[in-house]
């Protein structure tokens, strides 16, 4: 569901990007000086809306500007632009209408931070990288100090997560929340990002240590998915440090509800592909397992 955003001015961006600002300090660039920002966490793909863009730039070419600044070896990195650009050097350009502009590494951050959080369509990875990119840049700035105590720390912190919330239409715990997926495998990431695993649970689940997050990937790889009241009952463990592979999965199909009785017994078609080619239909498999269970059957009865 798409996030409900607050309109929100943005000085460092928007009034650079905006028509008042192109004659002022733009050029043209060639496409092959300049490179991606650091670290740049919005993915650029190649899907239908980059064909639209290609299309549109072929046409009329690239309307708004790209921002950049310039790097000491003469080339100059990208803070807002990149599908833009990507979309120019696919429809052949070799030049982009650029604004130049001098920042420092924790300004551009932010500049390329808030330009991209306006977007449409964001995978909660991407905001989740983004937002803790933004978070770090405050705290180099002294928005976010930690030569304070504990209590202090943790209310800087939180008026910060609030400053951040605030300029992406989010709040500030929901800011935090997507920081720690930062702390999740990049296969449990990826779950969330295709919705196979909440938000609510990545968050509990990135509080443990990688190795045991890879066991709850496997597991959800298995079964096809993780519940809620799953997670609940692995959080609710006092020694998970110390667990074994064995014993998390005991735990997880323990805290499953039990299935009524009704006299049958269903194989997931994920546990038979273990045994049986993929070209072998329903019906044949159902074949095999009833021949086995009649020679099981017979060799019991003849002991």
């Amino acid at each position: 569901m798409a996030v409900k955003r607050e309109k929100v001015h943005f000085e460092s961006v928007e009034e650079l990007l905006g028509s008042s600002a192109a004659s002022d300090g733009m050029t043209e660039i060639r496409i092959d000086q300049i490179h991606s920002f650091k670290n740049h966490p919005f993915r650029v793909t190649d899907d239908e809306k980059m064909s639209d863009l290609i299309q549109s730039v072929k046409e009329n070419g690239i309307l708004v500007p790209v921002m950049v600044r310039p790097d000491v070896d003469g080339s100059y990195e990208m803070i807002s632009g990149h599908r833009r650009m990507h979309a120019a050097r696919l429809a052949g350009l070799e030049t982009i209408p650029a604004l130049v502009r001098d920042m420092s590494d924790d300004e551009a951050t932010i500049a390329m931070v808030d330009a991209n959080l306006q977007r449409e369509e964001i995978l909660p990875s991407e905001r989740a990288f983004s937002l803790k990119m933004k978070m770090d840049a405050m705290r180099h700035q002294g928005s976010c100090r930690h030569d304070v105590d504990k209590t202090e720390a943790d209310a800087a912190e939180r008026k910060t997560a609030n400053e951040v919330g605030n300029e992406a239409g989010i709040g500030g715990r929901q800011v935090q929340r997507y920081i720690r997926l930062t702390q999740l495998v990049p296969e449990l990431l990826n779950l969330v990002d295709q919705k196979q695993l909440s938000m609510v649970g990545a968050v509990t689940i990135s509080y443990y240590d990688q190795e045991l997050q890879k066991w709850i990937y496997e597991y959800i790889k298995e079964m096809g998915m993780i519940r809620p009241i799953q997670v609940e009952a692995l959080k609710a463990q006092t020694n998970l440090e110390n667990i074994t592979k064995y014993t998390l999965n005991q735990i997880l199909n323990d805290a499953l509800p039990e299935k009524k009785a009704d006299g049958k017994i269903v194989f997931s078609k994920r546990k038979l592909d273990k045994f049986f080619p993929e070209n072998l239909s329903p019906v044949e498999r159902e074949e095999v397992i009833i021949r086995l269970l009649l020679k099981w059957s017979k060799e019991k009865n003849n002991m």
